[in-house]
């Protein structure tokens, strides 16, 4: 029998349905959902992640760049799939995969007319992005007129729907600019509507504008984070369960005598005698040295366990004074009732950061299919 390997990452489809449902009890049964699976399904498993969600019923599926999209239909998936952040040289790619492009500047949107004429198609579906305030990707309110000569100088494309990005929603203490980018939507489509006949589905909130601006869920929502977890609220996360836990073991156990140094560049020194465990999972899998020096905790036996020195390529260590532990046990960096985004904050980043950045090494294990 295969054991299983030291170090994996556990993708639980059980806690992924019902984050799903509890974004979905939070918007109108006719409001679409948009499930975000891009950077390899915020760092789990796209394929398995995008499969569930198929199941589920979800309407669209999210990505973000085209070879995302073409890796998904390979294995089967066929909903509807809006690639957010589509290149130039992806695109004949991304019409082959019945994919379908976020246009969210002049040059994107020529191009991709270029193309989809060549290829003779009619009606292609595309989304239009508009930049509210995030400064990031979109139209402003101001190209619709130049939007509109370049709509009717061709039947290659068809807009299947309007779409902006919320900067701030998980602060309520930006309130007041997030209802100026509400507002600031509602204009564009208002302005649309008024000059165009064609009547695309409008699309603006996250996770975070869910649970926080239900009122402007439009025809559909966009959720990422909360479909894997967590909400950027401490109020809501209680009701969400995390999609993926990542664990190791405990390979050698080490009894540090006072004065004594652990790790490169004599990264910590013991204060007296302390007792260690190196764990095989390093920097090359995902846990940077920001989470040495005391900043990063893990979880042995229920019991945290600082992470000390400098965390190495393949190897972490840390301290497990006072912990009843052997080598061999388990060793949680984040899942179930440890939250990551508890560790990520502790080296001062966000939990999308490090859900993203475990490295494709790191086995992962299906559960709940």
């Amino acid at each position: 029998m295969q054991k299983t390997p030291e170090t994996i990452l556990e993708i639980d489809l059980n806690a992924l349905e019902h984050n799903y449902q509890v974004l979905r009890s939070r918007i109108l049964p006719k409001t679409r959902m948009l499930g975000v699976v891009k950077a390899f399904a915020y760092g789990s498993d796209s394929v398995a992640i995008a499969q569930k969600l198929e199941g589920l019923g979800v309407d669209y599926l999210g990505v973000a760049y085209g070879s995302e999209g073409v890796h998904l239909r390979k294995v089967g998936i066929r909903v509807p799939i809006l690639v957010l952040h589509p290149q130039p040289n992806g695109m004949e790619g991304l019409i082959e995969a019945c994919l379908e492009p976020s246009l969210y500047s002049p040059r994107i949107l020529q191009e991709f007319i270029r193309i989809a004429t060549d290829q003779k198609q009619q009606a292609y579906p595309v989304h239009l992005k508009f930049n509210t305030g995030l400064n990031r990707l979109g139209f402003w309110e101001t190209d619709l007129e130049w939007i509109g000569r370049q709509l009717n100088a061709t039947d290659a494309i068809e807009i299947r729907s309007l779409f902006s990005h919320l900067a701030a929603s998980d602060d309520l203490g930006e309130r007041d600019f997030t209802l100026g980018q509400i507002q600031k939507f509602g204009a564009i489509v208002n302005q649309w509507d008024k000059h165009f006949e064609v009547r695309p589905f409008k699309h603006l909130l996250n996770t975070s504008g869910v649970f926080n601006y239900p009122q402007a869920q439009w025809d559909m929502v966009r959720t990422g984070i909360g479909l894997y977890g967590y909400s950027n609220d401490p109020e809501s996360d209680p009701l969400l369960r995390p999609v993926s836990k990542l664990r190791t073991k405990i390979s050698q156990i080490h009894k540090i005598e006072p004065g004594e140094w652990v790790g490169y560049n004599k990264g910590y020194q013991a204060p007296d005698y302390r007792i260690t465990a190196t764990l095989p999972i390093g920097h090359a899998d995902g846990i940077g040295r920001q989470y040495g020096q005391g900043k990063g905790v893990v979880y042995i036996a229920g019991m945290p366990a600082p992470i000390i020195g400098n965390v190495c390529m393949d190897m972490t260590m840390v301290d497990i004074t006072g912990i009843t532990c052997k080598e061999g046990d388990e060793v949680v960096f984040f899942g179930d009732r440890f939250s990551a985004e508890h560790l990520a904050s502790r080296a001062d980043t966000i939990s999308y950061e490090l859900l993203t950045g475990i490295s494709q090494r790191v086995p992962r294990v299906i559960t709940g299919a």
